[in-house]
């Protein structure tokens, strides 16, 4: 069939390049979406540098994490209660939340602006000096989104790009830059941000995600982060691992979700009112509680995990069942004392172990297991199956291994759904709760998406 197009190639042309809004709306989307990519990367050299003189510290005095753990964790909530409360925590609950239509334009920068995307990368970088379980993933959605919503103050009228894309495609451009993996980054905003995709400015947004990609690989490599691991591919025959990876992940990372959400919104009376009334010695216990494990792990549950799953992975490290426990522990004490701080990478680490663990019992192939383990205890906690298995497929290079990683993931979400409600969902409504009491008229929504 034969389609007609408005004009001629080079009248089209010329109406293209005459638009200048539009071409000022790329502009401004682009290199927003390259500073906060740069943003993210200086979140990751920071945190890398501060669990770096963690370990030395550690190295040096083994007891120092007794004094310094709680100390530095202290320290940190206050910092954060003190210059910026939305800053706390995760990160993707804040930007879920901005989002929501029951925020308010004149409220959104209560969960993003500039001004906490700054906090969270000291704030975040604070929790790991501290030796904490947390990781900053989540912290980077967070940082890039605060950075792409402040690009809605330079666009022009009628520029088409709404706020909330703007919203979507910050947080996923964080995932990209933090992973260094822009598949992953899309299918997050699609699949977890982003329930109703826009579509005016679907294609400029996603160009803005692969553009922050673009700038992590310049600046760290193309290679994935755990390298190539030396998989072996399922049959038939390992459909029961399989399954048994996906019901063991998904009853754990549900139970971390419920254990999250009783802690930080109902659970015991003591621990509503420690948190309400004294929350930077809850903080100092959390601490404290962090370095006991930690030593009596000789060091392994200190920090995001990353180098001990890259180590199971390589097949370099062995570990007991404990590590499993000691390590989800870890994790859930650093997620509610108050810092900010993610639990991505915690969770790739808990999903390793679990991983490493089925694979001794069962005697079949180790890196491949844990892969399964990663994906499916990720799935598990963020009941987001599949930005989980493609995170995991692009950070082992694991793409022999795409439907097992995404059998283990889909299995560990149903699961997990049986066990808890979304996390992250479940939080972002929490953070709804800081909204001020507005009037009617504060609560109008703008009709001028465009304007500060």
């Amino acid at each position: 069939m034969h389609v007609d197009l408005p004009g001629t190639l080079p009248e089209r042309l010329s109406r293209e390049l005459s638009d200048w809004r539009q071409w000022l709306a790329r502009l401004v989307v682009m290199s927003h979406a390259v500073a906060a990519s740069l943003l993210v990367l200086t979140l990751t050299w920071l945190s890398e540098h501060a669990l770096g003189l963690f370990f030395d510290l550690q190295r040096k005095w083994f007891w120092l994490p007794l004094l310094w753990t709680p100390a530095i964790t202290v320290l940190v909530v206050w910092l954060t209660r003190r210059l910026a409360m939305g800053a706390a925590g995760s990160g993707i609950p804040q930007v879920m939340a901005a989002q929501d239509p029951r925020t308010p334009p004149h409220q959104v920068g209560l969960f993003v602006s500039v001004k906490l995307s700054l906090a969270k990368v000291l704030l975040t970088a604070g929790g790991l000096l501290a030796g904490l379980s947390t990781g900053r993933e989540g912290p980077s959605v967070q940082i890039a989104a605060g950075v792409m919503h402040h690009a809605r103050r330079w666009l022009p009228q009628r520029s088409g790009i709404p706020e909330r894309g703007l919203l979507v495609a910050g947080g996923a451009a964080g995932i990209a830059a933090a992973f260094n993996t822009p598949l992953g980054g899309v299918m997050f905003a699609i699949e977890e941000l982003s329930r109703r995709p826009e579509e005016r400015a679907s294609g400029l947004l996603i160009a803005a995600i692969v553009v922050s990609g673009l700038v992590a690989v310049s600046m760290h490599g193309n290679a994935a982060y755990f390298g190539t691991i030396m998989s072996s591919p399922l049959g038939w025959r390992d459909i029961w691992s399989v399954a048994l990876m996906a019901v063991a992940c998904g009853l754990l990372g549900g139970l971390f979700s419920r254990l999250m959400l009783d802690a930080l919104s109902a659970g015991p009376r003591w621990l509503r009112r420690w948190r309400t009334q004294h929350p930077l010695m809850l903080a100092g216990v959390c601490g404290l509680a962090v370095a006991v494990i930690g030593l009596a792990t000789a060091g392994a549950t200190f920090g995001s995990g990353y180098a001990h799953t890259k180590s199971l992975l390589e097949g370099q490290n062995a570990t007991h069942g404990l590590h499993t426990l000691m390590r989800f522990m870890a994790t859930w004490l650093s997620s509610i004392s108050g810092v900010p701080g993610g639990i991505f990478a915690s969770s790739l680490a808990i999903g390793a172990s679990v991983g490493h663990d089925i694979a001794q019992w069962t005697g079949q192939h180790q890196p491949t297991l844990i892969a399964l383990g990663m994906a499916g205890f990720l799935a598990g906690v963020t009941q987001a199956p599949l930005t989980a298995f493609i995170i995991v497929m692009e950070m082992v290079t694991g793409h022999e291994m795409v439907l097992s990683l995404m059998a283990c993931a889909m299995g560990a979400n149903m699961v997990s759904r049986l066990v808890s409600p979304s996390l992250y969902g479940s939080l972002a409504l929490m953070q709804l709760s800081r909204l001020p009491a507005s009037t009617p008229h504060e609560a109008a929504p703008s009709s001028t998406a465009n304007k500060p």
